[in-house]
């Protein structure tokens, strides 16, 4: 090898090298201090952060390695249902089942599904790109990741980062929100936890009937609520500690760990840095705030129609991130009376949410593909 050949291998890497790819780099790095610094989901942040930068280096998913985890695990929708089992293996439905008012505030959580459908429509994008933006405003990363995959995905990236930011965000977004939208008075107000015992027969039954009724109700959403409510089922039984124990831990894990390297090895520089990204993550960011405020309303409204025994701040619980939102407004009511405790209603919002965004997703889907002819 002669020295011009010596130094064209040398610089190979810095031939294709652009400013559009810094820019990602520095993205990445963002996310990833995001993840260690402010410990805004850590699980989720960091490996897309260092997914990014592997990509704006040459690494990304249309050749090696991350070709293959995405191609296995992303294009066949994988990874978000393995993620659903281990999701549904946490669950505990238990505070929805005694409080079936609960669910209101799950369907309230989603607004902002459809508030970003119609704004991307309005936009100008196609029905199957703005269905796939409605899909942020779930908060849930894997019901985004599943159903951009199917209608658009060309736009898997953005909705992906927007899905997943925002649900490391929630904190950020949230709380503000919270404290500009409810009194003190409301936040104060304490909520006896008085509901019926759960039987066991209950919970076994419960994910088994959900699964038949949805996947009737909305063929699109079952494999979605499949796996959740398997993950659910395992937990449920009593009888198949190791397996719930493996989808809570190894399973969630590393499907975790390698869907955030794949959406992460998207992020290329000079097909994420335009107005379209920019456009999405702002509808998506429209559609985070809507959901919270109109679980807040709506936690208003049964405040004032239970007499003032509703601390509205549950309403915050409807958007799908669990168990993130329910905690989050637990706190929030801590903080104003450190004897308020309210998470066990706030998981039973929280629950009706996760449950409330997958059929939503089910539904975008039958109404896209359904529309489009697919």
């Amino acid at each position: 090898m002669d020295f011009t050949q010596l130094l064209t291998e040398i610089t190979r890497g810095f031939s294709n090298f652009s400013w559009q790819n810094g820019v990602m780099i520095l993205i990445g790095l963002t996310l990833i201090a995001l993840a260690i610094i402010k410990e805004y989901e850590p699980v989720l942040l960091l490996p897309i952060g260092f997914g990014c930068i592997l990509a704006n280096l040459g690494m990304s998913t249309d050749h090696g390695v991350f070709k293959v985890i995405y191609d296995a695990g992303i294009k066949t929708e994988l990874f978000p249902l393995l993620i659903f089992i281990g999701v549904g293996a946490m669950i505990d439905f238990r505070p929805l089942l005694s409080m079936p008012k609960m669910v209101l505030l799950g369907a309230a959580g989603q607004f902002g599904i459809y508030g970003a459908l119609m704004v991307a429509l309005a936009l100008g994008f196609p029905l199957n790109e703005a269905a796939a933006i409605g899909t942020i405003g779930a908060i849930d990363g894997p019901t985004a990741i599943f159903v951009t995959t199917k209608i658009a995905p060309e736009i898997l990236a953005p909705v992906a980062v927007a899905a997943y930011s925002y649900m490391s965000l929630i904190p950020v977004i949230q709380i503000p929100l919270m404290k500009l939208l409810t009194t003190r008075k409301e936040r104060l107000i304490r909520m006896e936890y008085s509901a019926k015992p759960v039987s066991n027969k209950a919970v076994i039954a419960f994910p088994i009937i959900i699964t038949i009724v949805i996947s009737l109700l909305a063929p699109d959403a079952a494999p979605l609520i499949a796996t959740l409510m398997l993950g659910n089922l395992l937990k449920e039984s009593g009888v198949v500690d190791r397996l719930n124990k493996a989808a809570q831990n190894e399973l969630i894990n590393i499907s975790t760990l390698f869907l955030g390297l794949a959406v992460g090895a998207t992020m290329i520089g000079d097909s994420f840095l335009n107005v379209k990204t920019l456009g999405i993550l702002l509808i998506g960011l429209f559609a985070f705030v809507l959901d919270t405020v109109a679980g807040l309303m709506f936690g208003k409204l049964m405040k004032v129609l239970s007499g003032g025994k509703i601390n509205p701040l549950i309403g915050a619980c409807g958007i799908s991130a669990f168990p993130m939102a329910g905690r989050l407004a637990a706190r929030a009511a801590q903080e104003e009376d450190f004897e308020n405790f309210i998470l066990m209603h706030a998981m039973g919002a929280n629950t009706a949410g996760q449950l409330g965004s997958v059929i939503a997703g089910g539904l975008l889907l039958a109404i896209t593909l359904g529309i489009m002819g697919g």
